[in-house]
């Protein structure tokens, strides 16, 4: 994402998409009631035979409802501003994706809307994945949403009891991951493997995608390898600037602290009523609890709680349900917070 005009006086932000990863920040950023201005296209009725035609426009809605899927995302509202062959209050949709241009006027930006904003626009390097062990190897893409599997792959491994491989498949492996090393521009990788496979995998490896690669633990291959690595003490290090990992590890310390009986909290009504006393520090919430209070009803209540914690010099966190951590997160409720005191 590239921000073109940032002036929180008047609670606007201009920014041009430049990734579809963009998408899913300003489906977390952009609210009922925002204003969204930008071009966009509209079928009008000319002559006398009133034949429909395309038309581009320069428009501004007051936001109704937000579409997100992967490609694209879908501002619907009503217009507020436009040329005078425009009915003003008429239904109006933004189809955003890549290379789209718009403008946001909020009343108020909001701490985690400005953070979010600051992760979109940050250069984020791409990290490559791959947990392999004698019989399986996943390779995957970390994305700012959780992670992408590329490949899946068995190896042929023989059943007697002295065989170690068949095929050479840590050869084929290491093979796959220069390719996806050469396609993405991959700038770090992860290999994760039960330790008596580590130096199997790195002897295929040539020097120079050694020194992209960190090795770790795990205790298997495939995608659950995979979900042991994002879970890693390991590779804190290496992921500490990625969100997905931020967020993952910081689900682990809630569900931790809790299990300790600590000072946390979980579900709705009691993560308000700590809001209430001003007793939270931080608040995680999922993105899936923050659309579903937005499709019945009932969003002024938990953006009231966010704005709370955050006059209380609290954070507020948003959880992508896209990975393992949003996903526990959910299945507590959608919300966590870490307190300052129990109440």
């Amino acid at each position: 994402m590239k921000i073109m005009i940032k002036n929180l006086k008047e609670g606007k932000v201009r920014l041009r998409i430049t990734n579809n990863d963009d998408l899913w920040y300003l489906s977390h950023i952009i609210e009922e009631g925002d204003l969204i201005k930008g071009q966009t296209t509209r079928k009008i009725k000319i002559g006398d035979k009133e034949k429909a035609v395309k038309k581009t426009y320069f428009l501004k809605i007051k936001t109704e409802k937000i579409d997100y899927s992967p490609s694209a995302l879908r501002v619907s509202g009503t217009i507020i501003e436009g040329p005078d062959e425009v009915e003003k209050g008429a239904h109006q949709s933004f189809n955003l994706s890549l290379n789209s241009e718009v403008t946001i006027i909020k009343d108020k930006w909001f701490k985690h809307q400005l953070k979010k904003l600051d992760d979109a626009v940050k250069e984020k390097a791409e990290i490559l994945i791959l947990a392999i062990d004698r019989e399986n190897a996943s390779f995957a893409l970390l994305k700012p949403k959780g992670f992408t599997i590329l490949s899946s792959v068995e190896g042929e491994v023989e059943k007697k009891a002295f065989a170690t491989d068949s095929k050479d498949f840590f050869a084929q492996a290491s093979k796959q991951l220069e390719e996806f090393i050469d396609r993405y521009k991959i700038k770090k990788v992860i290999i994760a493997s039960p330790s008596v496979w580590r130096e199997k995998i790195r002897s295929k490896l040539s020097n120079e995608v050694n020194k992209l690669c960190t090795f770790a633990t795990c205790s298997m291959g495939g995608k659950k390898g995979i979900d042991e690595v994002m879970k890693s003490d390991e590779l804190k290090g290496v992921l500490k600037e990625d969100r997905t990992a931020v967020e993952i590890n910081m689900v682990e310390d809630l569900l931790a602290t809790i299990g300790k009986q600590g000072k946390a909290s979980y579900g709705f009504d009691h993560v308000k009523e700590c809001v209430n006393a001003g007793a939270v520090e931080k608040m995680l919430i999922t993105d899936k609890l923050l659309h579903e209070k937005k499709e019945k009803g009932e969003y002024e209540e938990i953006d009231k709680m966010m704005e709370q914690v955050e006059k209380a010099q609290g954070e507020v966190f948003i959880i992508s349900t896209e990975h393992e951590g949003g996903k526990k997160l959910h299945g507590l409720g959608g919300i966590g917070a870490f307190l300052r005191y129990k109440l």
